[in-house]
């Protein structure tokens, strides 16, 4: 409809400049071709041909003549011009003569201005309305999505959740006369990239109902108000359709819990407050579900998590083994694969997102492009891994100084020696000395089991896999030669150190408290923490150089083999071991 009034505009403007261009060419014509001397004019005059002269104050004059045609001739302007005329039986007139070639052209470029100009308005007073009105933004209600649970490999509990709320929406009347009400809200929480979008759009496509897709953003303004006439407007727009679903994704935006203080975000809370009266106005025969999605199910406003709003809340995990399988078959359907064992790399892959599988595989599409291969083979998938995980190698490496190499070598060949003795279970897939684009000098991949929960041992074991490559720097070069190599391992091995003793009460100047919940502490209680940590950081740090100096002849073959190959790879440390 938009693109057939913009092709309906043109054709005013056109008619506009085909008129300008006939007048002008009348006007011309008439010019040229029509003039007539003025001693002509007065043999005319003198014979009784003329009936009518059209005086102006122009340099020219009109005659018409008894035959009915019309010259020009010069204006003398003299002061007694119109009483010889008049004394001669000649009429006067002293106004142009109007001729249709002019009055027509005339006619359709005053009626194309005015179209012009009534369109531009009507779109303006649209525009003004729509700066502050829900459709102003992207809000077309998708009737056919398209996608349903096939779409959606794994997470079947999450789907599970919500096929009650999809059989609601096909026939809420039975709900009702069971009496049953069904949630008007869901919560889709979890990880980034675990699809929490992809599964609301599909219980949209299982029900067959219209799909409205929102952000938390979309309702943030700078103007108090807007934000909660929109949500009035989008609900509005939902019970218009009858049974929907709406989906707000990236909900914290607007619905983080209210402290209740001055100088607070007035606008947020109205839009809160909108969403909140909105859902609570809902009929349960209307069949309308409101689903949201965030990554921060903690900092919501807990009227928004209250029953009778959003009152079912679906945790979206990070897929499992299996789920990952099913996940990565989904997105090589209708690729061209060859010996693709998709076993290994669902075990590879632990801790991997929907959405980063979905970049793996799309990666190893394109380096098979590249390559010009006919197959997207399992070499193609092994580079895809380690650019998704640690950055493309970076290709110009001759800044790189020997003594530089010889340190990363060994700091690389540190954190594998520790993770094979200490996680034999976390598989090392790759350790090299080629630097990435994503800042790393080398690094060390290595295959962590899919596991519910850590436990203390798990834990310190991975802190001395995260110092391996310090330690190793020390023995090798002393330690007065550390290195700033060891800058993000630290950031992370404090991260773990931290979290231990004061999130999951695996230490004792907190005991079994947690301190996310202490809304103060104790400044001495701060330095006992920090105390701890020190102390038992420093504790597995000696322990870790400690079990490299005992395996000291493993860590020179691994750091010799390094500099000569810059990579190796799982067999390769197989073969070192043995």
């Amino acid at each position: 409809m938009k693109n057939l009034k913009n092709k309906h505009i043109f054709i005013p403007i056109i008619v506009s400049v085909f008129s300008i261009i006939l007048m002008i060419v009348s006007n011309y014509y008439s010019k040229s071709n029509n003039y007539v001397l003025y001693t002509n004019f007065e043999k005319d005059i003198l014979q009784k041909k003329i009936s009518t002269v059209y005086l102006t104050n122009s340099e020219s004059i009109n005659v018409k003549l008894k035959n009915g045609s019309i010259y020009t001739t010069d204006n003398p302007r003299t002061n007694d011009f119109k009483e010889n005329l008049l004394k001669n039986g000649i009429k006067v007139s002293e106004q142009a003569p109007v001729y249709l070639g002019d009055v027509i052209p005339a006619a359709f470029l005053s009626l194309s201005v005015l179209y012009i100009v009534f369109i531009s308005l009507k779109s303006s007073k649209l525009s003004s309305k729509k700066m502050f009105a829900v459709d102003a933004l992207d809000t077309d209600v998708v009737k056919d999505i398209g996608i349903n649970f096939e779409n959606v490999a794994g997470n079947e509990e999450a789907k599970e959740s919500v096929k009650d709320v999809i059989d609601f929406l096909k026939n809420p009347e039975k709900y009702h006369s069971y009496g049953a009400r069904m949630p008007k809200g869901i919560i889709l929480y979890g990880e980034p990239g675990t699809g929490k979008t992809l599964l609301a759009k599909a219980v949209a496509g299982e029900a067959n109902v219209p799909f409205y897709a929102m952000s938390g953003s979309d309702f943030v303004q700078v103007y108090v108000g807007v934000g909660a006439s929109r949500i009035r407007q989008l609900f509005k727009k939902a019970r218009n359709h009858g049974r929907a679903v709406i989906f707000i994704d990236e909900i914290d935006a607007i619905g983080k819990k209210r402290n209740g203080k001055a100088g607070g975000s007035e606008e947020r809370d109205q839009t809160l407050n909108a969403l909140l009266t909105e859902m609570s106005g809902f009929n349960e025969k209307q069949g309308i579900v409101v689903i949201a999605a965030t990554n921060r199910l903690d900092v919501l406003d807990s009227a928004l998590l209250r029953p009778g709003r959003f009152d079912r809340h679906i945790e979206v995990n990070l897929p499992d083994i299996a789920a990952r399988k099913k996940i990565l078959s989904l997105h090589l359907q209708n690729k061209p694969i060859k010996d693709i064992d998709i076993d290994d790399l669902s075990r590879k892959t632990s801790y991997f997102s929907g959405a980063k599988l979905e970049n793996l595989v799309n990666e190893a599409a394109i380096l098979a492009c590249k390559d010009n291969s006919n197959y997207i083979e399992n070499i193609h998938f092994q580079k895809a891994f380690s650019i998704v995980v640690a950055g493309h190698e970076k290709i110009n490496r001759d800044h790189i100084s020997s003594k530089d190499r010889n340190i990363t070598a060994y700091h690389e060949a540190g954190h594998a020696i520790v993770s094979m003795k200490m996680l034999p279970e976390d598989k090392i897939s790759k350790v090299t000395i080629i630097p990435s684009t994503k800042g790393a000098g080398g690094y060390t991949l290595s295959i962590p089991e899919d596991k519910m929960y850590q436990n203390k041992d798990y834990i310190t074991k991975r802190i001395m896999v995260t110092l391996g490559g310090r330690a190793a720097e020390e023995i090798i070069f002393g330690k007065n030669h550390i290195t700033t190599g060891a800058y993000s391992d630290l950031k992370q091995s404090t991260k773990m150190i931290t979290s231990m003793l004061t999130q999951y009460g695996m230490g004792t100047s907190l005991g079994l408290l947690n301190i996310e919940e202490l809304s103060s502490i104790d400044p001495s209680a701060s330095n006992l923490i920090l105390e701890e940590c020190k102390d038992k950081l420093n504790e597995i740090y000696e322990s870790t150089k400690k079990l490299l100096i005992e395996n000291k002849h493993l860590l020179e073959t691994m750091s010799n083999r390094l500099l000569q190959d810059e990579t190796i790879y799982d067999k390769d440390i197989d073969e070192m071991i043995c």
